[in-house]
C-alpha cells in the first residue's frame, strides 16, 4: 500500500461522510458514558433494532452513577428482548467499576477504558476516539467489509492472522488529527453503501480503485472461516400457577441466559413424543407424592437460536387450587432463587429470555385446551 492510497481511501472517505451523516442520537456525543451505552447496546445488534433501547436506558440511568446503583434485574428487565446478556451484565459492573474505583469519572485514556469489564479494543477505540480524541483505529464488522473489499484481502476476518492483519492496516489508515470523524466514517459507510447484501457500488466514491469492485469480487469478500454447527437443547418447562401467582426461578451464571428467570425446568436429549406421561413425569418431578395441582395442558414447541446453541421448548402448565395451598414449591437446585411471583408484576419486573417471553405473551392466564386431547398446540 502507497502513500497515495491511503491518502486517496482517506480522503474520499471523509468527504463523503461530510455529506451523508446519518442521524443517530449518539451522533455528536462527547460524554464518555453515553457514548460507551450506546456502542455496548449496538454490539451484534442493527441500529434499528438498538435505537429505542439505547433512548429506554439512557433516559433511565442518564448517569453511569445511575447505572450503577440501579438493581441487575431492573437493568436486565429494560434489556429483556436485546439478547446477548452478557453485555448488560458486564456493563452494570463497569458502571461500579468506574463509581467505584475512578469516583464516577469516566476513565480517559485508551488503556484506563479498555480495562473496564466487557469492554475490547473496539468499544475502547470507539469511545476513547469520540470522546478524548485518542488515536486508535475501530475495527468492527463493517470496517471489515469496507478493507476486505477495497484492498482484496482474503484472510478470514475471524481467524487470529485476520484480526491482526486487519487491525493493522486500519490503524494505518487512521486519520490520526480527526480519528473519531474517520472512524465513524467508516463505519457509516460499511453500515449503508459497503453493505453485506446489495452495496451501493454505483454510488461509491471509492469504487474506481476498489479491488473487489474491479474483480466482480464483492460477494465474496470479506471471507470467514466456517464456524462450528449450533447444538440444540430441549427444555420441557413447567409452568405452576395458583391464585394469581407463577412460580419462577433465577438462573445461576456459568450457563445460558444467566440471571435471566424461568419456570421451573427439566432438560431432555429431545421433546417428548408422548406429552401426556411427560406430564405426569414433570409433576412427580417437582411434587413427588402428590400435590394439589392439575395439568391444564402444554404450548409449543417454541425456538429461540443462540449464537452456539438452539433452544426447543415446551411449556406444560399446571394450576393449583385456591382453596388448597401450595404449601412446598418446587425446588430446583439449578438455581440461585426461586419463589412465587404475581403475574401481574412479571412483565414489569421479572427479566425473561426471549422464548419465555413470547410464551408469556400469549399470555399465561389463557393457557387452556381440551383435557381429553392433550397435545402440542402451535400459536
Amino acid at each position: 500500500m502507497s502513500i497515495d492510497e491511503a491518502h486517496h481511501f482517506r480522503t474520499a472517505l471523509l468527504s463523503w461522510h461530510a455529506g451523508c451523516k446519518r442521524p443517530l442520537p449518539w451522533k455528536g456525543e462527547r460524554d464518555p458514558y453515553r457514548i460507551w451505552l450506546s456502542e455496548v447496546v449496538l454490539q451484534q445488534t442493527r441500529v434499528e433494532q438498538g435505537m429505542p433501547y439505547y433512548e429506554r436506558l439512557a433516559s433511565a440511568y442518564p448517569t453511569v452513577e445511575a447505572l450503577a446503583q440501579a438493581p441487575l434485574d431492573e437493568l436486565l428487565k429494560h434489556w429483556q428482548g436485546l439478547g446477548y446478556y452478557s453485555r448488560a451484565r458486564n456493563l452494570h459492573a463497569a458502571a461500579q467499576e468506574i463509581a467505584n474505583k475512578y469516583g464516577g469519572v469516566f476513565p480517559s485514556t485508551f488503556e484506563g477504558i479498555r480495562s473496564l469489564r466487557g469492554v475490547g479494543d473496539y468499544t475502547a477505540a470507539a469511545v476513547g476516539s469520540f470522546a478524548f480524541g485518542l488515536p486508535h483505529a475501530v475495527l468492527d464488522g463493517n470496517v471489515y467489509r469496507v478493507l476486505a473489499r477495497f484492498w482484496g484481502i482474503e484472510t478470514p476476518v475471524n481467524t487470529p492472522k485476520g484480526r491482526e492483519q486487519f487491525a493493522a492496516l486500519a490503524q494505518t489508515l487512521l486519520d490520526t488529527e480527526r480519528p473519531g470523524a474517520y472512524n465513524q466514517a467508516i463505519m457509516d459507510f460499511g453500515a449503508t453503501l459497503c453493505r453485506p447484501r446489495r452495496p451501493l457500488c454505483g454510488e461509491c466514491p471509492l469504487s474506481d480503485r476498489c479491488v473487489a469492485f474491479r474483480q466482480g469480487r464483492i460477494t465474496e469478500l470479506p471471507q470467514k472461516k466456517p464456524g462450528r454447527p449450533r447444538q440444540s437443547r430441549f427444555f420441557l418447562y413447567a409452568v405452576f400457577l395458583q391464585a394469581g401467582r407463577v412460580w419462577m426461578q433465577q438462573r445461576l451464571s456459568g450457563d445460558i441466559w444467566a440471571n435471566l428467570y424461568e419456570f421451573a425446568r427439566v432438560e431432555t436429549d429431545a421433546l417428548p413424543s408422548d406429552v401426556a406421561a411427560a406430564a405426569a413425569q414433570l409433576k412427580e418431578r417437582f411434587f413427588p407424592g402428590g400435590a394439589p395441582v392439575e395439568w391444564r395442558g402444554v404450548y409449543g414447541p417454541y425456538r429461540q437460536a443462540l449464537s452456539h446453541r438452539i433452544v426447543h421448548a415446551l411449556f406444560y402448565v399446571f394450576e393449583g387450587s385456591p382453596a388448597e395451598p401450595i404449601a412446598h414449591p418446587p425446588v430446583d437446585t439449578t438455581a440461585c432463587a426461586a419463589g412465587w411471583w404475581p403475574i401481574e408484576e412479571v412483565d414489569k419486573k421479572v427479566p425473561l429470555p426471549k422464548i419465555i417471553a413470547q410464551f408469556w405473551r400469549k399470555k399465561v392466564l389463557s393457557c387452556r385446551t381440551d383435557e381429553s386431547n392433550h397435545q402440542y398446540k402451535l400459536f
